[in-house]
Formats: structure tokens, C-alpha cells, sequence
């Protein structure tokens, strides 16, 4: 069982919309019979069945053994993962990309976007995974903000032209500057 897995397919997303199969998915957190599901959660068999047979459909749970119970066979199911990561483009992104234009927000939705499929796709398992994050604020007179982001992107180019070489491991570098809100309440 992965520990996170990134959905891109509507009908993943469209699979986990009826919170009755949140419910079931929650409880295949370990292998079980729709029987046993359907005990834990107050509810028939045939209708947790009928939710289960919709998320195999979407490859968000397997039938990972099966037993005889009473001389009938009896499936059990386990959810592929521990949790579920919605790709932004599956609630409310549709039609073509916004240009690349790499001060606009749009970019910055796309790259929120790669980067969250780049970390869903780690092996959170392997014994190392390098890695690093880091947030801070930053205040910019607004006459200074065009020298700062200059700043930035020269730093930043430096970096790559310095370790960018064909050698060695290879890391993902994404920075994210944006105009911070006003804290919701």
C-alpha cells in the first residue's frame, strides 16, 4: 500500500465524491470483506459491495485475497493507499494551460501542480530521501520589488549553471514568490 497516491483521472476523483466511499475506503485501510465493512459501518453488505466494486473500477482499492466463508467465496479488499492527493486540475481546471508566462499566477498554479506530483511520486519508503524546504516572508518596497525578483532569478541561475552538471544525483529546485494575503479568521 502506497502512503500517498496522486489522482489525475476524473474518475478517481469522481469515485472518492460520494462520502459513503470515503467511509469504505477508510476502513480497507487494512484488507477486509465487504462483510466486515459493512459491520463496521451499520450498512448492508450488497451495498458496500456495490461501493467497493466502483473503486476497483477506479484502481483505488484491489481485491488482494480471497476466503471461503460458509462454502461461499468471499473477497478482500484493501485500498491502494493512505491517503489521496487531487490533482488541481481535476477540481475546476479545464481547457488549455494559461501561458507560461513566469511572473503570472497561472505558472505558479502549474508549478504548485508538478511539484505536488513530483512528491506524490517519491518513494517515501527509501531509506534517504535528501531533501530540504524551506518558507520565510520577505517585505519589498514596492519600487524595489522588480530588483528583487531580478535578484532572485540571477541567484537562482547561478545555482543552476554551478551544479547543473550531468553527474550526481539530481534534485528538483522550485521556488514560489507570492503576494501574501491577509490571514483568514
Amino acid at each position: 500500500m502506497k502512503d500517498v497516491e496522486y489522482l489525475e483521472r476524473l474518475d478517481q476523483a469522481e469515485a472518492l465524491l460520494k462520502p459513503q466511499r470515503v467511509d469504505v475506503l477508510r476502513r480497507l485501510a487494512e484488507p477486509s470483506s465487504c462483510t466486515e465493512v459493512a459491520a463496521a459501518l451499520d450498512q448492508t453488505p450488497q451495498r458496500v459491495y456495490y461501493h467497493v466494486k466502483r473503486l476497483v473500477e477506479a484502481g483505488l482499492v484491489s481485491q488482494v485475497s480471497e476466503r471461503k466463508v460458509r462454502g461461499i467465496s468471499e473477497g478482500v479488499y484493501q485500498a491502494s493507499a493512505r491517503s489521496y492527493w487531487l490533482s488541481p486540475g481535476l477540481v475546476g481546471r479545464i481547457g488549455p494551460r494559461a501561458a507560461r508566462d513566469e511572473l503570472s499566477l497561472g505558472y505558479l498554479v502549474d508549478l504548485m501542480e508538478e511539484v505536488q506530483a513530483d512528491i506524490a511520486a517519491l518513494d517515501r519508503a527509501a531509506p534517504e530521501l535528501p531533501s530540504i524546504g524551506v518558507s520565510g516572508e520577505i517585505r519589498v518596497k514596492p519600487e524595489r520589488r522588480q530588483e528583487f525578483l531580478d535578484e532572485v532569478k540571477t541567484t537562482l541561475q547561478d545555482l543552476f549553471t554551478r551544479y547543473g552538471g550531468a553527474e550526481g544525483d539530481a534534485f528538483k529546485l522550485a521556488v514560489a514568490c507570492y503576494p501574501k494575503g491577509e490571514p483568514h479568521g
